[in-house]
């Protein structure tokens, strides 16, 4: 019992110690408009962002320079921008198609097209098909 007491006298002692070292935590109420203002800046920052980061991918920046575009002054350009101006440029930038669908599409039409010549009899390119005639 004696040696129980020791030993909680000495955590406590340990764990009091400890608390010297924190500080108080201090909490004010904060509008809501202050917080919607917050994180919208922090959106636009995203979307500045991320078309800088496009503009940095270096696919993006040697088309751009062929074209005969000073990356530097896109950069600027970029940095410029009014926020609304951005977001659109970066929904563009999102909205824009992959240069592979273009081909893809190009592809599944060439097949469905033999495909359906081959059904006619007018090709016979597939042999997993049989022709009407």
């Amino acid at each position: 019992m004696k040696l129980n007491r020791k030993a909680i006298a000495l955590t406590v002692a340990i764990a009091l110690s400890h608390t010297a070292g924190l500080q108080a935590a201090q909490a004010a109420m904060i509008a809501t408009d202050a917080v919607a203002v917050t994180s919208a800046d922090a959106q636009v920052a995203a979307r500045r962002a991320q078309v800088l980061e496009t503009l940095n991918r270096a696919d993006v920046a040697q088309a751009l320079i062929q074209k005969g575009v000073d990356m530097d002054a896109a950069r600027a350009r970029v940095a410029s921008l009014s926020d609304a101006e951005v977001t659109q440029l970066a929904d563009q930038l999102d909205k824009a198609p992959a240069g592979a669908s273009d081909i893809l599409g190009t592809i599944v039409f060439i097949f469905v097209l033999l495909l359906i010549t081959d059904i006619l009899g007018f090709t016979k390119v597939f042999p997993f098909t049989r022709s009407i005639r």
